[in-house]
Parts: structure tokens; C-alpha cells; sequence
């Protein structure tokens, strides 16, 4: 990660054009804050190499330069699938500075990185789930506001599928409780309306019936779930209680909202649900990224199968 000394170090040209990337990345192509800050992250990263061998403008970026600098990090033993982010990043920058006739030529149109590594994600079985929903249903049957809005949160994440992010900026208005639908704003400011279940309604309106008005405050909104002080819930916060929840389980590595996500995309395709469902419920933008959940789906019928057939 790059420091905002080495980042106050870059010489002029090279510091302007990397923030005029960032606005163009946040006002132009509408990116998400964290989008954003790995994009500029990765940025900076490159000009600060480029600094050491000793390039002020961006005229001094070569496609040796941009090669150099990935080599590097290869040899460092970083994970290709960062190394395929970071020569993305540099793609789109080296594109941009030609539109902005900040550069003549571009020099990372032949820029290649080691192809990504396709680990399948990580997924809970259905018996989890079950047991992890049972347990928040305890914990919430006091009436704790607290304990109401976790288990409101992850019936609702493991329902839908959203990001942690989405879940994070949904506001009451967008729960329809009557048709159990949720509207998300998703990447690239996209919306969409997904389905919920009965279980998770019924968690939804509990807290919105006994739990929210106890954290409500001045800074509440209309935010659908809220923090300890009573402002719209971060993405942090939801990312501990999913990993506290977790690990009461105590037979899964997982730790973090994405597996939920993977869950629901997986057990949706073990049900029988089609593809395009899918991939509307995830918000992806293509079929490709939701295909990989039905790798997901043929692994756990040959785990099933190996442990279970006597003569696999």
C-alpha cells in the first residue's frame, strides 16, 4: 500500500495525472468509493516505480517500464490475481491519459499479466445455515435491538445474495414487506429488485417493529439498519458480526459477508434455479461471473458422491 508520503514525493505531472484518473474514475465512470482508492492505490504504486527509474512525465512510461514493474512484484511472490488487477489499472490509465492527450501513444495496449487463478469460492453447506440462522433466532428472541438487527442482517444477506455494501446503503423505503422484495443499488449505480424469503421478512420485521427505534437517533435517516450510535451501519461493522457468527459455528474457515453471497448463488443453483435468474439476483453483469457458481455446484456433487458411493 502506497503512503501518502511516497504519494506527496511524485513529481508534479505524474501526481496531477493520478488524481485526475481518480476523479475520472469517481465523477465519469461512477466507481465505488473503495473501487476508487485500489484503483489509485495501484496507480500511485506505478509511478512511484517509474520515479525510480527515473521518469517525471508520463512521456517516460514504456511497455518495458509497465513490464519491469509487474515483474518485480511477480518475483515478491504477489498473487496473480492482484498482479492481473494491477495491469487492468494500468490499461485504464494509459487509455485515459490518451483521451486526455496526455500521452501520444498508449504503452500498455500490449501489457499482458498472469492469468487469474479461478479458485471456487468458498460456500456453506445448507446444515449451516440452518444451525447459523437458529442461533441469531435465539439470541434475538430477548428482544435485544442489537441482537434483532444481526439476525435481520444475515437472514437478509444469505436471502438476496447482495454485497455487503448494497445491504449496507438499502433504506427502509426500498423493503417492500408486503411482496418481500428488496431494491439494491448495486455496482455502477445499477439497480435492481431481488426476492426475499419468509425468514428473512419475518427478521426484517422484527427489528423494524421492536429493534430500530431503540438505536434510532438525530443522525438515523431512513436507513434500514443502523450502528450502536445510531447513523447508517458500515460495512465494517456487518463484516464483524458475519465473522463473529461464524465462528460460533465452529466447522467453517469462513469469515467474511461474500461467503453468504456465494451461499445463496450456489444453493439457488442446487435448487434448480436457471442461470439468468441468478445472475439478475447477483447484479452481475455477465453470465461468465455467474457461471462460476455452477463449478461450484458440479465440486460439491462429486465431494457428495466420492464420500458417499461405494465404489467412487
Amino acid at each position: 500500500m502506497v503512503d501518502h508520503e511516497e504519494r506527496a514525493r511524485l513529481p508534479e505531472p505524474l501526481a496531477k495525472a493520478a488524481e485526475g484518473f481518480e476523479r475520472y474514475l469517481a465523477a465519469e465512470r461512477g466507481r465505488s468509493a473503495h473501487t476508487v482508492r485500489a484503483y489509485r492505490g495501484d496507480v500511485d504504486a506505478l509511478l512511484i516505480h517509474a520515479v525510480t527509474e527515473g521518469v517525471a512525465t508520463l512521456d517516460g512510461l514504456g511497455l518495458p517500464l509497465l513490464r519491469r514493474w509487474l515483474g518485480e512484484q511477480s518475483a515478491a511472490g504477489m498473487s496473480r490475481s492482484t498482479l492481473a488487477r494491477r495491469a487492468a489499472t494500468a490499461r485504464s490509465f494509459t487509455a485515459w491519459a490518451l483521451r486526455e492527450e496526455l500521452l501520444d501513444v498508449d504503452p500498455a495496449l500490449r501489457l499482458k499479466a498472469p492469468k487469474q487463478d479461478h479458485a471456487l469460492p468458498a460456500v456453506l453447506q445448507q446444515q449451516q445455515i440452518q444451525r447459523l440462522m437458529a442461533g441469531l433466532a435465539d439470541a434475538a428472541a430477548g428482544g435485544d435491538a442489537t441482537a434483532l438487527r444481526d439476525h435481520a442482517m444475515v437472514e437478509l444477506l444469505y436471502a438476496t445474495g447482495i454485497r455487503v455494501g448494497e445491504l449496507a446503503g438499502t433504506d427502509i423505503d426500498d423493503v417492500n414487506r408486503e411482496r418481500r422484495t428488496l431494491r439494491v443499488l448495486g455496482k455502477g449505480n445499477k439497480e435492481r429488485v431481488v426476492p426475499y424469503g419468509l425468514p428473512a421478512g419475518t427478521a426484517v420485521d422484527k427489528w423494524l417493529a421492536r429493534g430500530r427505534q431503540a438505536l434510532a437517533g438525530d443522525h438515523s435517516g431512513h436507513a434500514l439498519f443502523l450502528g450502536q450510535r445510531g447513523g447508517r451501519i458500515d460495512q465494517r461493522t456487518v463484516r464483524t458480526v458475519v465473522g463473529r457468527v461464524f465462528a460460533a459455528l465452529g466447522d467453517t474457515s469462513a469469515t467474511g459477508p461474500h461467503t453468504l453471497r456465494h451461499s445463496a448463488a450456489t444453493h439457488l443453483l442446487d435448487g434448480g434455479a436457471d442461470l439468468r435468474t441468478v445472475q439478475e439476483i447477483l447484479g452481475h453483469s455477465s453470465l461468465a461471473t455467474t457461471q462460476l457458481y455452477t463449478h461450484v455446484s458440479v465440486e460439491r456433487l462429486r465431494d457428495g458422491y466420492r464420500q458417499a458411493h461405494p465404489r467412487a
